[in-house]
């Protein structure tokens, strides 16, 4: 159930992680994270995701309600003007929609490589650190049917505000596995040592668990010589990997890999912003993979 508060002041408890959302290290503390923007909050509010608070703008409070009335769980619908919001959170917003949610349980490679689908169909990220582009990446997955997108320890949280609202909602919706540096005492035998100290190893060895069962592991690198985008086969289960824009894929994860791919480019073009060649790689994966049923 729901109670609406119009907010008259900045002072409420309650109000608090809209006047840190700058300060995202809090927001993870907490395992909480801010969605943005009417699309992202309708899409938060229609998930499975638990729902702490959600700010509307007074107008629209109807039109939400029969939305806000299915969520079970008890919560505050606080109702503002823009002007107002963009005083409490110290971020100029355009819409004056946010909320705030828990962040689910975490996936693991496990539960990826159980589900039913076939093909499968994975995509990781190494060394991604740029929230918007982390948020294009998730609305790319969500948007090709990948089944589960890996992000390695290099890259920064799915979850900031930047990354859902850039994900416009489709985080909600897609299997995400966070990769960690494991403590000491957590380290599995066989798989990370006491020289596994960096988040591209990490990465590393989860492509080599892919690897061992049956998931064949497919780096998008602007550099490969040897094969091009059309010439690779996704029509098994694969996993695509991604790199960041400035380093790209680091030597530990592009040694994991089956094989890199390059897309063929023109001119002096030597490689593309992430979300465009996830988008691309994506694509082509699709068009294999319908082609063949």
């Amino acid at each position: 159930m729901f109670r609406v508060q119009k907010i008259t002041t900045f002072d409420l408890p309650e109000l608090e992680p809209y006047r840190s959302m700058r300060r995202s290290s809090e927001h993870a503390a907490q395992g909480i994270f801010v969605a943005e923007g009417d699309k992202v909050v309708q899409r938060l509010l229609e998930s499975h995701f638990p729902i702490v608070s959600v700010v509307l703008p007074e107008n629209r409070l109807e039109e939400f309600r029969p939305l806000l009335e299915t969520r079970p769980e008890n919560f505050e619908v606080y109702l503002a003007e823009r002007k107002f919001l963009v005083t409490l959170t110290g971020i100029e917003l355009f819409q004056g929609f946010l909320a705030v949610g828990k962040i689910p349980r975490t996936f693991s490679l496990a539960d990826l490589l159980a589900q039913n689908t076939a093909p499968k169909l994975f995509a990781t990220v190494d060394g991604l650190t740029n929230a918007e582009n982390i948020g294009l990446l998730v609305r790319n997955c969500a948007a090709f049917g990948v089944h589960g997108l890996i992000i390695s320890p290099t890259c920064c949280s799915p979850f900031l505000r930047r990354s859902v609202r850039n994900s416009m909602g489709t985080i909600f919706q897609l299997p995400i596995v966070e990769l960690a540096l494991p403590e000491k005492a957590d380290r599995p035998a066989g798989q990370l040592n006491e020289a596994t100290t960096n988040g591209s190893e990490v990465l590393a060895v989860a492509l080599q668990t892919l690897r061992a069962h049956g998931v064949r592991c497919i780096a998008a690198h602007p550099s490969a010589d040897k094969k091009t985008l059309m010439q690779a086969d996704f029509t098994r289960d694969c996993c695509l990997v991604f790199g960041s824009e400035g380093k790209g894929i680091s030597a530990e994860v592009l040694a994991a890999c089956d094989e890199a791919v390059a897309i063929p480019m023109a001119g002096n073009v030597d490689s593309l912003n992430v979300g465009a060649a996830a988008a691309v790689f994506l694509y082509e994966a699709q068009r294999q993979r319908q082609k063949n049923r």
